[in-house]
């Protein structure tokens, strides 16, 4: 694909604009959204996401548009594991419902600024080292590693190493002052729980971007895709989190699910750096004739498949624990 700089200037501008107007048409008075409210949003955001897939289709061929689709496929089920640690970090600090929207709303803008930083430097190293594809596929195996021994149970998030630093450097509110980040009481100036909620998000977002970036440069080689899939994985994600609050909980193999796909992502990107080796103790610094590159077509599938099968699966299984008791 040939981006121009006007396409990447239009595309980000229509992106801010996006969550602009979600922070002064949703955000900026505080209430709690409805199912009703959240669902058709959230409907738009993926009808919207899947029409940009198919205008990359019609414009630059149906390859892209499969890397595409593959790679918002990806992003939208890591950032439901990201919603459910969202959900760990507004329940440990007692977010009042009305007030979670401006929390999401700035988590998701950090997360956006980071991925954008991580797509921009990832894009570097592939351009100019090669040896890139076994950095992103060792940690794409290792995350997925993570992922099966964590069982599903992150660490406590609001007691991450910046939320400790934090509060012994800030003065704290033990009370919320509506949705401010700071407070005045007993003369002084206070940060509110809420400071310390955002930081513990930022965190999370950081950490989220590591798994995040090298698993869609595994399914593709251009920024663009990489940039417009995450951006539209992030879009509606608001919403999203008010529409399957619930659910979340019930999504006991989400965590397989997501190992299976970062473990499958990681073989594709190790099979592809064999492939383009460049690395002289391996292979005498050739590509590895053998090694097979997996077509995309295959990679949409099975992403698909293996989302649809952790779904399922949950469901069921709570679904006959719910039933027994």
């Amino acid at each position: 694909m040939q981006i121009t700089p006007l396409v990447w200037t239009v595309t980000i501008v229509v992106t801010v604009a996006f969550f602009v107007y979600e922070f002064f048409a949703h955000v900026r008075k505080p209430h709690e959204p409805t199912i009703a409210e959240s669902a058709r949003w959230s409907v738009f955001y993926i009808s919207l996401a899947l029409l940009f897939g198919v205008g990359i289709g019609l414009v630059a061929g149906w390859a892209p548009a499969g890397e595409y689709l593959a790679g918002y496929l990806t992003e939208k089920a890591l950032s439901l594991d990201n919603l459910f640690v969202f959900l760990i970090v507004m329940s440990g600090f007692a977010v009042p419902k009305a007030y979670q929207q401006k929390v999401l709303m700035i988590g998701i803008v950090i997360a956006l600024i980071m991925r954008g930083a991580f797509i921009a430097a990832g894009a570097a190293l592939i351009e100019n080292f090669s040896w890139v594809f076994y950095l992103f596929a060792a940690l794409l195996l290792v995350l997925a590693w993570r992922q099966v021994a964590s069982h599903g149970h992150e660490p406590d998030p609001t007691s991450n190493v910046f939320v400790r630093v934090a509060r012994r450097v800030l003065p704290v509110s033990d009370v919320y002052d509506r949705d401010r980040l700071t407070t005045r009481a007993g003369g002084r100036w206070m940060v509110t729980p809420m400071l310390l909620t955002v930081v513990a998000i930022g965190f999370i977002d950081l950490v989220f971007a590591l798994d995040s970036i090298p698993a869609i440069y595994g399914l593709t080689r251009e920024p663009y895709i990489v940039f417009t899939a995450n951006a539209f994985a992030l879009m509606g994600l608001r919403q999203l989190f008010f529409l399957v609050g619930g659910l979340l909980e019930r999504l006991v193999y989400l965590s397989q699910g997501l190992a299976v796909i970062l473990a499958f992502i990681g073989v594709k990107l190790l099979l592809h750096a064999l492939h383009v080796n460049e690395v002289p103790f391996v292979n005498g610094g050739q590509g590895v004739s053998w090694a097979p590159e997996i077509p995309i077509w295959f990679s949409l599938v099975f992403i698909g498949a293996t989302i649809a099968v952790a779904v399922v699966a949950s469901l069921l299984k709570t679904r006959a624990g719910r039933v027994r008791s």
